[in-house]
């Protein structure tokens, strides 16, 4: 076989997973601080998507923020964002929920993963723990005689960085990753966001080909004629090749994350691509499209019915880029919605404004912010109509606020607990509607402060079978007429009791709590 000359290697391109606080985002930094110095990285912005880091004169392209969560949608659009995973994996508490959410992802794509150990620095370190659960979940490492590579690291003190560049690199060849530098260049959108200043800008990943100054790109959605190419550390290049990221901005309008982009001979022929592309929507993309998730006409929004069992909570989403948003809106479908329906009214980029207020009063709806910041008219508009504004900057707290918010809709639950019985063996006094009985706890136990159901058995009136003839409260409660606080199963006690009924010897008493819990999802 005869191999195209044009064909080269090209670097890989990495993404990096794993569960919450296992260190994903650290061992990105310690990556970064260990190959690019502080005067080469003084350019680098928080959110472009991808970063290079060269090692022994090769590159290696890493995907940033926000994970797993912006690789799943990538890979649920068919579009292939990565060769290689490194699945982060805290050598202290092992494989979680995430974690297996990760694997899931790695395997669906069907690349290579490199284990990274991480924490390794801690004493209660068990990398050994870690392995034994990877290999449950289908990932048999090598030292247990498996194909998995692994690796210990520290993200915190850097150790094993060096020799988990080395491997990334030694997959990569294994990989055999090729490309054309010298065809026009085609790839993926992996951020997207509106900048004040130079308007709609988008990050892209070249899969193939080269990106040069005066290219017209074209995506699904979105044209340019490339003016300027900035790669990850904001400084300006006249070309970019095969597994490259660069930003480029004066798109007509932010193209959606994930979609692929190409070269094409002039914007003509780009604009007629989008129109295309718009035609040859699957039927359930035109329902979304239709539908929406925002309103931009100012439209009032699709109204959700629920039934009688079921409340909805409107969302307007406010976040830093694109990407952001549509991480969210993919972890906000995995939460359990059969008693309370999560309706995002309008998801974009940019800071919260005059327009989210007017939309949140309209509709009575909570807006959520995400690393974005408030105009001065929207706050004091905000702070004179009372909307809620919640604004995070971590993506799984903002999760996990708006759990909370959708567990204070749901009705709080009556939860009962029953305790234990006690045969009434005397009565001392009657005094309204006190008494003060004495008995012997026959099953279970009893506790001061419980409530009572008081039932009267056969032969005292009540017909042939034990029958409930009231209830009250227990005020006091005595072992040998001193106070206490628990009595158990067998023991002899006093108790001050008010209620509803005379109780009478042999009576029983059923002791019981009750208490209101938070509503559950």
């Amino acid at each position: 076989m005869i191999k195209n000359q044009k064909t080269t290697t090209r670097p890989p391109v990495v993404v990096v997973l794993g569960h919450i606080d296992h260190g994903k985002s650290s061992l990105l930094e310690a990556i970064r601080d260990f190959k690019i110095t502080a005067k080469e990285s003084g350019g680098i912005t928080q959110h472009i998507g991808a970063y290079q880091v060269e090692e022994q004169g090769k590159k290696i392209t890493f995907l940033d923020t926000p994970g797993h969560e912006a690789f799943s949608q990538m890979r649920s659009r068919g579009a292939k964002a990565a060769d290689i995973a490194i699945l982060v994996i805290d050598a202290a508490e092992g494989v979680k929920s995430q974690t297996k959410e990760a694997i899931s992802h790695i395997k669906k794509a069907g690349i290579p993963v490199i284990i990274a150990l991480n924490k390794i620095d801690k004493p209660e370190a068990n990398p050994e723990k870690a392995k034994r659960e990877l290999s449950q979940e289908g990932f048999l490492v090598e030292s247990l005689g498996g194909k998995v590579s692994s690796l210990e690291i520290s993200a915190k003190t850097k150790r094993g960085i060096p020799e988990l560049l080395e491997l990334i690199l030694l997959v990569a060849e294994m990989e055999e990753l090729k490309a054309d530098s010298q065809k026009p260049g085609q790839g993926l959108v992996i951020e997207s966001y509106l900048d004040n200043l130079r308007g709609p800008t988008a990050t892209l990943l070249l899969t193939d080909g080269h990106l040069k100054i005066g290219d017209t790109v074209g995506t699904n959605s979105a044209s340019v004629r490339i003016k300027n190419i900035e790669n990850f550390q904001k400084t300006s290049v006249q070309k970019a090749l095969p597994s490259d990221p660069v930003i480029i901005f004066g798109f007509n309008q932010a193209p959606g994350v994930g979609e692929k982009f190409k070269v094409f001979p002039d914007l003509a022929s780009a604009e007629n691509y989008i129109k295309t592309s718009k035609t040859e929507l699957p039927k359930e993309a035109k329902v979304k499209k239709r539908m929406g998730s925002s309103s931009p006409e100012g439209k009032a929004p699709e109204v959700l019915e629920a039934t009688d069992q079921q409340k909805v909570l409107n969302l307007i989403l406010k976040t830093d880029v694109l990407g952001s948003s549509e991480a969210m809106e993919g972890i906000f479908k995995s939460l359990p919605q059969e008693k309370v329906i999560l309706r995002i009214l309008k998801s974009e980029a940019g800071n919260i404004n005059e327009s989210d207020i007017k939309l949140a009063l309209s509709s009575r709806a909570t807006i959520l912010g995400f690393r974005v910041k408030m105009d001065f008219i929207a706050k004091k508009m905000a702070e004179r109509e009372k909307v809620k504004i919640i604004i995070f900057e971590v993506i799984y707290d903002l999760v996990e606020g708006v759990r909370k918010i959708m567990e204070k809709i749901v009705e709080p639950k009556e939860v009962r607990t029953d305790l234990g019985k006690v045969k009434v063996l005397a009565k001392f006094l009657t005094e309204k509607n006190r008494q003060i009985i004495g008995g012997r706890v026959t099953e279970g136990e009893i506790k001061k402060g419980a409530l009572i159901e008081v039932f009267r058995p056969p032969g005292h009136g009540a017909g042939g079978t034990e029958e409930k003839i009231g209830q009250g409260k227990m005020i006091n409660l005595q072992r040998n007429k001193k106070d206490a606080a628990l009595i158990s199963k067998g023991e002899e006690c006093g108790i001050l009791f008010e209620g509803n009924v005379t109780i009478e010897e042999g009576d029983i008493l059923l002791f019981y709590t009750e208490e209101k819990r938070k509503g559950e999802l």
